[in-house]
């Protein structure tokens, strides 16, 4: 029997990356799963490939997180299909790298609009179905950029670290029946990083080095963080804010690179 055995969750943003495997391990689970995107082709190929493997028929939906009609509309389509909802994956997110002072007004309202704006909206579809459920679980996507800042990134983290308070603020607000958490990926393999990495020569081994784990860290691993968070493993977890990051928080930048070289010389 799966962790999710008989749940019926919704996940945004699930036509490719970390959405894509989340999708695919919930299924595995038990989980009926509405694989949400802006892309109908991208949702129907993962709802094809979850069916495909035998798992419970997959629901593709088309919806624009960002709109608050047509996400609505996407949650009640996905609960009229599946029966109801019971756990929600906010995933669904976009970045850009410039300076902050060249992003411009329609950009900064994008990225807002769907990071942040997208979680808030996903909340608030959700809620009607899981207090119809009887609770239920949410699961928000951050980023380790909503933690500490990254270069280029202002807007991407401003409204990452926005997701977190939200988070919190729903976990306060919705409990003791709904749980709601969030998790921070720190840097992922999936195909939008892999064109950040082609740009930059030598940037895979930096990010290596980087890492306490030695290594950038896989769309099933964050999934796999996903299904615990949703499931009964973590039933007496609320409000948390996990980063699932190999380490990455953990050096100090300006200290750490002489603490290392002392150790080495120390053997």
């Amino acid at each position: 029997m799966g962790l999710l055995e008989g749940r019926r969750a919704v996940v945004t943003g699930a036509g490719s990356g970390i959405g894509r495997s989340t999708a695919l391990r919930m299924a595995a689970e038990g989980a009926a799963v509405a694989v949400l995107d802006i892309d109908a082709a991208t949702a129907a190929a993962v709802a094809a490939e979850i069916t495909a493997l035998g798992c419970p028929p997959a629901l593709a939906v088309e919806a624009d997180v960002a709109d608050s009609a047509s996400l609505g509309a996407g949650f009640d389509r996905a609960a009229e299909a599946l029966g109801g909802l019971d756990t929600v994956c906010n995933n669904a997110g976009i970045g850009a790298v410039l300076p902050l002072d060249r992003y411009s007004d329609d950009l900064w309202a994008k990225l807002i609009g769907v990071n942040l704006g997208g979680v808030f909206n996903g909340i608030r579809a959700a809620l009607p179905h899981l207090r119809a459920a009887g609770g239920g679980v949410i699961v928000n996507m951050s980023s380790v950029d909503g933690i500490r800042p990254a270069r280029g990134e202002g807007p991407y983290s401003a409204a990452k670290a926005g997701v977190i308070a939200l988070t919190r603020s729903a976990a306060l607000e919705y409990g003791p029946t709904i749980r709601v958490n969030c998790i921070s990926p720190g840097f992922i393999d999936t195909p939008l990083t892999a064109l950040g990495l082609s740009a930059v020569p030598g940037a895979r081994a930096a990010i290596d080095a980087a890492t306490p784990l030695g290594r950038a860290g896989t769309a099933r691993e964050v999934a796999d963080v996903v299904v615990f968070l949703c499931s009964d493993l973590s039933s007496y977890v609320t409000g948390v804010n996990l980063a699932v990051d190999g380490g990455s928080l953990l050096p100090n930048p300006q200290v750490d690179p002489l603490l290392h070289g002392i150790l080495g010389m120390l053997g």
